[in-house]
């Protein structure tokens, strides 16, 4: 089983940032990609981005590109995401999840990614 568990979220205001962490453990057997995803009231899942655990390639979501920041620290199996000039429409519940393998689909896709953590609340204030 693995198990992910995200924090860093919280309440600030626009233009404000936050830094999202997902701590990863339990057995993987693969990692081929980490992802954050949110969703937002009455809304879909969104992908925000995504990022493989080997190479470091990094994809994003249109509207997040130039603001959010997707790292991790394959030492300490952990994901971030840094998000900066926050907007309102950015609050929702933000979860990672991990891809195994590229048969999955790739990393840009959403397609593939599973074992969901519990989600951290991002709100954002006008």
């Amino acid at each position: 089983q693995v198990l992910l568990v995200e924090s860093g979220g919280g309440l600030v205001q626009t233009g404000g940032s936050l830094r999202l962490s997902c701590a990863i453990s339990g057995l993987t057997f693969s990692t081929y990609a980490m992802g954050w995803f949110r969703r937002a009231p009455r809304t879909e899942r969104e992908f925000v981005a995504s990022i493989t655990w080997i190479v470091g390639e990094t994809s994003y979501a249109d509207s997040v590109k130039g603001r959010f920041n997707i790292s991790r620290d394959n030492t300490k199996n952990t994901v971030y995401l840094q998000m900066n000039s926050l907007k309102p429409e950015d609050t929702a519940v933000y979860y990672c999840a991990l891809k195994p393998s590229r048969d999955y689909g790739p990393a840009w896709s959403a397609l593939g990614f599973g074992s969901w953590g519990q989600g951290t609340q991002v709100t954002v204030s006008s």
